[in-house]
């Protein structure tokens, strides 16, 4: 049995992961020297246990917690990122777009999920680089998609 991939599948899922790891990367570093950084991780790891405890279970604590976090945001952030190939033209402002709303959903959505507002809403900063950051992602998903059908 012979199974076909459709290539713009493949390109949408794999430009979408290179956005998601770019801005995983980009928030992983900077977080680590920047007080006012972002902390999607934190967001991350809170909706976990969020999820666990609805379930009735317990949640992973530290590096287990922490690991299926970043799993977790590269995952879905993949998954979204990929909708840029639904676009048959310009997937550069098409990443952009995305990674604008995911940034503008990363402030303004945690507060009303119960996950807390200060990870990414603190100082006017820390929503500048929020939406930066996935805009950014966006951006890479984008420009990935652009190179990639283009070759």
């Amino acid at each position: 049995m012979s199974t076909t991939i459709n290539p713009a599948l493949t390109q949408a899922l794999g430009s979408g992961l290179a956005g998601a790891l770019a801005l995983n990367v980009l928030h992983e570093t900077v977080r680590q020297f920047v007080p006012n950084a972002p902390r999607a991780d934190v967001l991350g790891m809170r909706s976990i246990q969020k999820g666990y405890r609805k379930a009735g279970e317990q949640p992973p604590t530290g590096n287990a917690l922490y690991g299926q976090a970043m799993l977790g945001d590269i995952i879905s952030n993949g998954l979204y990122y990929s909708l840029a190939g639904l676009s048959d033209r310009q997937p550069v402002v098409a990443g952009g777009v995305l990674g604008l709303l995911a940034g503008v959903g990363a402030v303004t959505l945690p507060g009303p999920m119960g996950l807390g507002e200060a990870p990414t809403n603190r100082t006017s900063a820390t929503v500048a680089m929020t939406v930066g950051w996935y805009l950014f992602g966006g951006l890479v998903t984008g420009v990935v998609l652009d190179r990639w059908k283009k070759s």
